[in-house]
């Protein structure tokens, strides 16, 4: 089975806590990575997402890794800005 790895950014302007974790994760970049396999049909190649990972303090050359579901980081990036529209 082909699978692929998508790395994105995402910033936090505000400290945050990802849905069913108890951690407060400070303000700052974060690297995203995204798990997914290929879905081979006849005429076309889909991707279906496996996992979703956060990279906690990703620039300093030793990072934490954190399985998350898509939907807690994007509520939490959405809780983010909303609080940033706030000021």
């Amino acid at each position: 089975m082909l699978s692929c790895t998508t790395t994105t950014v995402a910033t936090f302007l505000h400290p945050f806590v990802i849905a069913g974790d108890t951690d407060e994760l400070p303000a700052g970049e974060y690297g995203v990575l995204e798990d997914e396999d290929a879905m081979l049909g006849n005429s076309i190649a889909a991707y279906r997402r496996t996992a979703t990972f956060l990279l906690n303090n990703w620039h300093a050359g030793k990072s934490d890794l954190h399985a998350v579901a898509l939907s807690d980081l994007d509520l939490a990036l959405a809780q983010d800005r909303a609080d940033a529209n706030k000021h």
